[in-house]
């Protein structure tokens, strides 16, 4: 795990509050959610440095952590060993990735979309496909990169805390849609049609 120095510190108290969501229906997961308080109340947290986002002990216990950085709803992943953080919006449709599967694929770890099964890998942000070259005879099927899908962040630990630095990586990637605007209205157009009966 990559260490930085010591960040900044907070200008004030940050607040902790956890919420039990299904995985699958069969595992239970603890998601922890971060807001910070100040004299006027509850707020994001907004410093424009490194975010303290939990304690690596908290962090680890829950295994997926969503947070709101500067407006921004990201997912904190702990898988073997490793701290990741991606967009918690899949960057095709806007599902919420927490309670995706995680795979190995080609070497790379993945979280896999649990409304369309699309593999992105925690590292990068990569969309992973598997397709076959019809110049290929015959065809075999292999694993292919659409290139980088889903905004990632660094995270870094110092002394038992975590901290997550958003992604400064300029140019559109196609997760971020989804953190503006048009993409809210998008995913909670998607939620109703969910709910619907068939």
């Amino acid at each position: 795990m990559k260490k930085a120095p010591h960040p900044p510190p907070l200008t004030h108290n940050a607040g902790l509050s956890d919420q039990l969501f299904s995985l699958n229906g069969a595992e239970e997961t603890r998601l922890l959610s971060f807001k910070s308080l100040t004299a006027m109340g509850e707020k994001e947290q907004s410093t424009g440095g490194p975010h303290f986002v939990g304690t690596k002990d908290e962090l680890i216990a829950a295994r997926r952590s969503f947070r709101t950085l500067e407006g921004r709803d990201i997912l904190i992943v702990y898988q073997q060993g490793v701290f990741y953080a991606l967009d918690s919006y899949c960057y095709h449709a806007g599902a919420m990735l927490q309670n995706g599967d995680i795979e190995e694929i080609d070497g790379k770890l993945c979280i896999i979309c649990p409304n369309h099964k699309y593999k992105i890998s925690l590292a990068q942000g990569e969309g992973i496909y598997k397709g076959t070259d019809p110049r290929q005879k015959p065809p075999v099927a292999r694993w292919y990169s659409k290139g980088v899908k889903q905004r990632t962040h660094m995270v870094t630990e110092t002394d038992g805390k975590v901290y997550v630095q958003l992604s400064e990586a300029t140019g559109w990637i196609d997760s971020d849609y989804y953190q503006g605007e048009k993409g809210k209205v998008e995913r909670a157009k998607a939620r109703a049609a969910e709910k619907e009966p068939s």
